[in-house]
């Protein structure tokens, strides 16, 4: 099951009087602390949700790609609890959170796409816990190639996959590699 948000969501969150906003690699959308006065749907690119730890560190809570809702739980929040830092060159509508409350308490149609869209975020977030908890690299790959209906990313492609299910490039490489001499 591919993650890609329903084209009913997408078209109403189109309708509302959102702002396009540009932001280049490593440009922050918002920091730790700021306060959550918009929702951000990426149109195009890609945003990392990054906490830094105390030693300095980064938590990548989230990648965030084209057609997501960005921290789409900052909606019930004062402030933002990480920093988005785009990790591409990136597109996104910024929708006022005060707007997005108000269609969801009057909306039932616009309430029942964006529940449909939390609810598909809910099984992709448990899948990914689940495919991080398998042991092999063959297991991980096989679980991330059902959960696409069988995709298999273009070459160029793989160094995300290999993000997405915990293990180096190269180890990837190289179950592939054993993959296509078998």
């Amino acid at each position: 099951m591919m993650a890609i948000m329903s084209v009913e969501l997408i078209s109403q969150l189109r309708n509302f009087a959102g702002r396009e906003m540009t932001f280049e690699p490593g440009q922050y959308l918002f920091r730790l602390g700021d306060k959550v006065r918009v929702v951000y749907f990426i149109e195009e690119g890609s945003v990392h949700l990054v906490r830094h730890q105390a030693d300095g560190s980064a938590l990548i809570l989230e990648r965030a790609a084209s057609g997501s809702i960005l921290a789409e739980a900052s909606l019930y929040s004062d402030v933002y609890y990480c920093d988005a830092i785009a990790t591409a060159l990136t597109r996104i509508l910024a929708v006022p959170k005060r707007e997005i409350r108000a269609r969801l308490a009057t909306s039932p149609g616009f309430s029942e796409a964006w529940t449909k869209y939390l609810a598909h975020e809910v099984q992709r977030a448990r899948l990914h816990a689940e495919i991080l908890s398998l042991r092999t690299i063959a297991e991980r790959l096989d679980t991330w190639i059902a959960w696409h209906d069988g995709h298999v990313p273009e070459k160029g492609e793989w160094k995300s996959v290999a993000q997405q299910i915990g293990v180096s490039p190269e180890a990837l490489y190289r179950e592939l590699a054993k993959r296509r001499s078998n």
